[in-house]
């Protein structure tokens, strides 16, 4: 089963390239390692919200932008494998040294791929990525509910929608998922996203998506609190 290594992170808006230039070099020694697939994406279109949202989340300053990004590997054991193999390499050390972000506010877990629908990845690049961050409860009601969300987003012009359910997300010391959507008890972290070719066809996607009748009427019970659900546009920065 696919797992995911997600992560969010606040960047100064500045250093967007010095961001993607240390990005590609980690992604050197994370394929290296396995990984299978290595996105970061740039916040674009990231909305403020009344309870939680990114900003919060990473505790962003007003000159600093917010990442999504994510990792893929084919199972969890090659992940942790990787995670190992990462760390003994002898360019960490130099790498983590220059990190252009504050590594103490950047958060990051391991989830199990839950849904998976599209193209296989890289047969169709994702130029746009919606991100999402929930605090689930019922992993059966949750997978059921995101299935039939897929489907409404695939036939809006979406082309990969991905639904991964928390395994290894520690709280942190100063940031983490399960603070980001202030988790209770019973639930669990899911880090999900729906990626689309442009911009431009993610914007009328997402209208079209939200006056689809399938929306408007859902199930009773979607399996996680909307209110506390973190949302938001970016633009792809990198993929490998």
């Amino acid at each position: 089963m696919t797992y995911i290594d997600g992560f969010l992170l606040a960047v100064p808006t500045a250093r967007q390239q010095d961001y993607r230039d240390h990005a590609t070099t980690g992604a050197t020694l994370m394929q290296r390692a396995g990984a299978r697939r290595i996105v970061e994406a740039w916040g674009d279109d990231v909305p403020h919200g009344t309870r939680t949202d990114f900003y919060r989340a990473v505790q962003a300053t007003a000159d600093e932008t917010v990442v999504f990004s994510w990792i893929a590997y084919p199972d969890k054991a090659a992940r942790n494998a990787a995670a190992v193999q990462v760390m003994a390499a002898p360019e960490m050390d130099a790498l983590i040294g220059a990190m252009p972000f504050d590594g103490r506010r950047m958060i990051y877990g391991g989830f199990a791929v839950i849904v998976d629908t599209g193209p296989a990845a890289g047969d169709t690049p994702a130029a746009y990525i919606d991100g999402f961050v929930v605090p689930a409860r019922d992993r059966d009601v949750y997978t059921d509910a995101a299935h039939k969300a897929a489907a409404v987003f695939l036939d809006h012009g979406a082309i990969r929608v991905v639904e991964s359910w928390g395994e290894d997300v520690p709280s942190g010391t100063v940031t983490g998922f399960p603070q980001a959507v202030a988790l209770e008890e019973g639930e669990t972290v899911a880090f999900s996203w729906v990626e689309w070719p442009s911009k431009a066809i993610r914007d009328a996607g997402m209208a079209a998506v939200m006056a689809d009748p399938r929306m408007q009427t859902p199930p009773v019970d979607i399996g996680f609190d909307g209110q506390r659900l973190i949302h938001g546009g970016f633009a792809v920065l990198l993929e490998r």
